[in-house]
């Protein structure tokens, strides 16, 4: 990372960091953060990466239950899985993103790596490896070829797959290098991922939109009417603005059969003039149109792996 590049970092960091910070001072306690639970989950060391040790950390058993204690104040802040550049995109955060009033603050990219841990740290006293689906699937070539015909049972986290392989001598677990240690298991084999380049984007949430800093994302979410060249329609005001269109998204709405919700994520804050001008024009054509939030961009996040 060169010097200008840490620069930009340092102080976006800094201003993500600013809001909370004048919270504390506000409430006089120290801020509290919610996270997809338990301790040493891989969401556990993405709220840590963000805002580090000078915060209360509050683990929920599920991602409703983040944003349930961020909307009834329990937190100021809630940290969840939205996507992994392997698996794809965290459904559920989506459909909580469309249901809840909560607003993306900011976002986190975590480099991941998945290992085997048990308490013997002895391959050949596995017999049935715990994990949960998503990290399964990232080792999903390494188990076929080394632990054929072992079982993979699910657990609700990779920090609950420790935490039962903790308890039973023949059984493993995939899960980070922190919950090796906080579970006190040995590394069968470290680094057991299938693609090297492996990250999961995570979003923090929060009552309130995030200030613009000039490196900024805006996420938003809406629906259309079922008709030909719609979708392309709806977005042509961002090709005439020259906004850049990031990523795309669709999930069923649940409401209507054969009708969608998109999710669009672009370059900009909300609050930009030609990005304020394109959402106003989408909106016009749209059955329902909902700015999910503005935040600054992840995009400078450097792989690292905290606590081990």
């Amino acid at each position: 990372m060169n010097y200008h590049d840490l620069f930009e970092k340092k102080t976006r960091d800094e201003h993500i960091l600013s809001d909370f910070r004048v919270a504390s001072r506000q409430k006089l306690q120290c801020p509290k953060v919610a996270y997809l639970g338990p301790v040493a989950t891989f969401t556990h060391l993405a709220a840590l990466r963000r805002f580090g040790s000078s915060v209360q950390y509050l683990p929920e058993v599920s991602i409703k239950g983040v944003f349930e204690a961020v909307n009834r104040a329990s937190a100021d802040y809630g940290v969840v899985p939205i996507e992994n550049s392997i698996e794809g995109v965290v459904s559920y955060t989506l459909d909580m993103l469309v249901e809840s009033k909560l607003k993306i603050a900011s976002e986190i990219m975590l480099g991941v790596s998945h290992n085997l841990l048990s308490e013997s740290g002895q391959k050949p006293a596995i017999k049935q490896i715990y994990s949960h689906p998503h990290a399964a699937a990232q080792c999903r070539i390494w188990l076929e070829q080394n632990m054929r015909g072992i079982p993979v049972l699910d657990a609700a986290s990779t920090a609950s797959a420790a935490e039962l392989a903790a308890r039973e001598l023949t059984s493993a677990a995939i899960a980070s290098e922190l919950a090796a240690t906080v579970y006190g298991l040995r590394f069968v084999e470290r680094g057991i991922e299938d693609y090297r380049d492996n990250y999961t984007r995570f979003f923090v949430i929060s009552k309130s939109f995030s200030f613009r800093t000039g490196w900024d994302k805006t996420s938003i979410m809406f629906v259309i009417k079922d008709r030909p060249g719609a979708l392309c329609n709806i977005l042509m005001p961002f090709k005439k603005a020259k906004i850049n269109l990031i990523k795309i998204e669709s999930r069923p709405s649940r409401r209507k059969a054969w009708e969608y919700i998109f999710f669009v994520d672009i370059a900009g804050h909300s609050e930009d003039g030609v990005v304020k001008r394109a959402i106003k024009e989408i909106k016009q054509n749209c059955l329902y149109l909902k700015i999910l939030g503005s935040y600054p961009s992840g995009k400078y996040s450097e792989r690292t792996q905290i606590g081990a």
